[in-house]
């Protein structure tokens, strides 16, 4: 009995550990639809400005944005999957299912390089236009913060590798990694159809 106790004390003391950690990253990502929403703001108020440059509609690729909307999204739904294996505590397919979540979101990353690369090749570079400088700040914004999340995937990956179980600690670092993911998501489609669509049309 008293054993049972102790047990029950310790899971306690852990719980009250390790919970405000989650409490603590959904604060920092009301930080984050802070700094989004500031973004977002002077982007609508810059968005008509384009200094006799190009508009969206002169820049913007459908079928690009098509895949890179696809890889993110998709990747978000192979994260739960890695989710639903933590929870069943199977550290193999947890580190596949990451595995695969970064290799998509690298291929996000990949191909946003590879659009600014021939927008400032072309001579639309942030220094183009208000327009640009307000475009090019908000997209690397998000792009910034999927580059870190890889960054965070591979931290985790290498941590449980080698282990055969997912302590409380390991399942609230992937509990955050996944609030961050999902969050990401839902900020790039507000950037799809807001800075994107809405340019083009």
């Amino acid at each position: 009995m008293a054993h049972d106790t102790t047990l029950a004390d310790a899971h306690g003391h852990d719980e009250h550990h390790e919970s405000p950690v989650v409490f603590g990253f959904w604060v920092y990502l009301m930080t984050d639809c802070i700094i989004f929403g500031t973004l977002f703001g002077v982007f609508a108020v810059l968005h008509n400005q384009f200094a006799g440059g190009p508009s969206g509609k002169d820049l913007f690729e459908m079928s690009t944005l098509g895949l890179e909307t696809a890889l993110l999204l998709i990747s978000s739904i192979t994260y739960g999957f890695g989710m639903i294996a933590a929870h069943k505590g199977k550290v193999n397919p947890v580190i596949l299912w990451l595995g695969v979540t970064f290799l998509l979101g690298l291929g996000f990353v990949g191909l946003e390089v590879s659009e600014f690369r021939g927008l400032i090749a072309e001579g639309n570079g942030p220094d183009r236009s208000a327009f640009l400088s307000a475009f090019f700040t908000l997209v690397s914004t998000h792009g910034l913060h999927v580059t870190c999340g890889l960054i965070w995937i591979v931290t985790l990956m290498v941590q449980l590798a080698g282990t055969t179980t997912i302590p409380e600690r390991m399942m609230n670092k992937l509990t955050c990694l996944s609030l961050f993911w999902h969050f990401l998501d839902i900020v790039w489609i507000c950037v799809f159809t807001y800075v994107y669509l809405a340019s083009m049309i």
